[in-house]
């Protein structure tokens, strides 16, 4: 009985060293966005970008906790618009603040997750007018620390960040083209 406990010991052992091994080799940083086309110009999306107190119009993370706490404060729109949030599991606890925005075509956000864990990331909207459309961009990046780089050997966070900002910028593009 011994043998068989130990033998399992050191398979978790190694199991846990190839997960670590695996994690230290992967990138640094990360990156994720989602692009999508809306028939509208620039001027009539930006707004809805720019204004934190829209958002509750278009992001997929305020319909995954509709009871979510939120405090506005700062700028009313904008470079210094401050949107801090405490929510379930599902949105966790955190703050955004606008760092730049240039009107109809950029906006730039420094994003801190407090809860369930803590990281601190740039969000980034940009906005490309080509011909009818305008291509929004909706991108998150950062550092990856070890425990990003370890829940990333089991999970696809690309997928799963990727396709909430999918389902944001799709309501984004129905609100634009109302």
């Amino acid at each position: 009985m011994l043998k068989i406990v130990s033998i399992i010991l050191l398979l978790l052992v190694l199991a846990v060293i190839v997960v670590l091994v695996i994690a230290i080799n992967k990138p640094d940083n990360f990156r994720v966005q989602r692009s999508l086309a809306i028939k509208a110009p620039p001027e009539k999306i930006f707004p809805h970008l720019n204004d934190l107190h829209v958002w509750q119009g278009w992001s997929p993370y305020e319909k995954k906790d509709p009871a979510m706490k939120r405090t506005l404060s700062g700028a009313p729109a904008g470079k210094g618009a401050i949107y801090e949030w405490e929510g379930n599991n599902n949105v966790g606890q955190g703050r955004m603040e606008i760092l730049e925005a240039t009107p109809a075509s950029r906006v730039v956000i420094k994003l801190d997750f407090i809860k369930p864990i803590e990281g601190h990331n740039t969000a980034e909207f940009t906005l490309v007018p080509q011909g009818e459309v305008t291509n929004v961009t909706w991108a998150m990046y950062g550092p990856a620390p070890l425990i990003n780089k370890v829940m990333s050997t089991f999970f696809d966070l690309d997928k799963m960040i990727g396709d909430d900002f999918a389902v944001g910028l799709a309501n984004l593009k129905a609100m634009a083209e109302k």
